[in-house]
């Protein structure tokens, strides 16, 4: 008897995660167990299961697998694809590298991390980013979202997307300001079969988009690039950025978006970083007024049918696929603080910079500390991912960041907020990666969970 591993999964492991099934053209591998491989590795066409030298248990097993469709019997010879065999990554795991290819943009953003404008950050020439391609796919990154500055001004971008898409890697996500979002692109992705979200900046109705963005029309532009990509199939997503300027017009820009076909918005305070910092502006909105903006919009939300799905930065996020659900990001509901991650996001996404550097997150890209952490073009990828300074602070596990801070170790609250966010506290203690997040305390020590739950009694009862 012989079995042949199905003609679209692929055998494979990372570095403390050594077994893992892939599926082509799906990013998230399937993790299994030390005898489930073992098993798997028989089903190559060419080995007969029914020898006596197999194990019975190991029959019994191969029958459950070939019932959930991973394998199928086959005729002696009929061999799997050499690609197909059982291969292990010289890297940690890590999912997604969400990826700026450029720190040039075309517009002039009042809050940019990077300065884009100026290009502060630069671009790394097309042999350097095929490199970086080539890397992702020899340390097994399973998905890639494309950003800036503007990931569009690139003239090798398509070279890059095909680059990415030959070595099996999912672009899940394109970032844009929309002013490139052409007719012509999007034709150009929809021949290579894949269709993007399209995620733009969209920062208010009533010309406050185009007071941020720094050019005239940027609303009418993204706009018309939402209806863009909602005729020719693309899904699309929204980021909002809230100030005292906008912070009005929630409400407003969620229904408008909505009727622009976008799907989903994530909502965060400008942060006094980048351009906004060397601008003078200050802060932007204070903690208290934010989260009122948020309370205060949460049952116009409901009122209003759900019509996306909805994050407003760490305080609340909702979707109307689940209309009886909601969650507090803030809120982790941690059991045991030994084996969670700092930052269950930077754990599994990874950020590489317009420089080429690894970091957890973007916002860390407007930052002095950006500097402690790697080049991919000088260390390679593999040791980014594997052995530095980026591995070892998401690998870090969230006890160090409660013992670090007397604070934090002491706080009633400590279980469900773990610290918050490291790029957050930053902001307040810019040499100090593991010092507290002050927007978490606030949202935990201002009572706001309380005041979410008490909202969401009232709205789903």
């Amino acid at each position: 008897m012989f079995y042949k591993l199905h003609e679209k999964l692929y055998l494979r492991g990372w570095e403390k995660l050594p077994y893992a099934v892939v599926e082509k053209g799906v990013s998230r591998p399937l993790f299994i167990k030390d005898e489930e491989m073992k098993a798997l590795q028989l089903c190559n066409g060419l080995i007969d299961v029914s020898l006596p030298l197999i194990p019975q248990e190991t029959r019994d097993l191969l029958k459950i697998i070939e019932e959930k469709g991973f394998i199928k019997r086959c005729e002696r010879g009929d061999a799997i694809r050499p690609e197909q065999e059982y291969r292990i990554y010289p890297a940690r795991y890590i999912r997604t590298a969400h990826w700026s290819i450029t720190g040039r943009c075309n517009y002039r953003c009042k809050h940019c991390y990077m300065s884009a404008p100026d290009a502060k950050q630069g671009e790394l020439d097309h042999d350097t980013i095929m490199s970086i391609v080539q890397q992702l796919i020899d340390c097994g990154v399973r998905e890639v979202s494309l950003t800036g500055g503007e990931p569009l001004v690139r003239k090798d971008f398509l070279e890059i997307v095909d680059a990415l898409i030959n070595g099996g890697i999912t672009i899940t996500t394109i970032y844009s300001n929309g002013k490139l979002v052409t007719d012509k692109l999007l034709d150009e992705l929809a021949s290579r079969d894949i269709h993007p979200e399209f995620n733009m900046s969209y920062d208010g109705v009533d010309g406050w988009h185009d007071w941020l963005r720094g050019i005239p029309n940027a609303g009418k532009i993204v706009e018309d690039a939402f209806l863009r990509c909602r005729k020719k199939g693309f899904p699309t997503g929204a980021e909002m950025c809230i100030h005292n300027g906008n912070k009005h017009l929630l409400r407003k820009t969620v229904n408008r978006l909505a009727e622009l076909g976008c799907r989903s918005l994530k909502t965060n305070p400008i942060s006094n970083v980048g351009a906004w910092k060397e601008g003078g502006y200050g802060e932007s909105i204070s903690l208290d007024e934010l989260y009122q903006t948020y309370l205060d919009y949460i049952p116009e939300f409901y009122e209003d049918g759900m019509p996306l799905s909805l994050q407003l930065g760490g305080f609340f996020s909702a979707s109307p696929n689940s209309p009886e659900e909601y969650d507090i990001p803030s809120r982790k509901y941690c059991s045991n603080p030994d084996k969670t991650c700092v930052c269950g996001h930077a754990r599994m996404v990874m950020y590489i910079s317009a420089e080429g550097r690894a970091l957890p997150c973007m916002a860390l890209s407007g930052m002095d500390i950006q500097d402690e952490f790697p080049l991919i073009p000088e260390i390679g990828l593999s040791k980014c991912i594997t052995d530095s300074r980026y591995m070892r602070l998401i690998d870090t596990r969230a006890t160090e960041v409660l013992n670090h801070n007397s604070e934090c170790r002491n706080c009633q609250y400590a279980l469900d907020c773990l610290g918050g966010c490291r790029a957050s506290a930053l902001e307040t203690a810019p040499d100090d990666i593991l010092s507290p997040d002050l927007a978490a305390c606030a949202i935990f020590k201002g009572g706001w969970t309380e005041k979410i739950d008490n909202v969401m009694k009232s709205i789903l009862s």
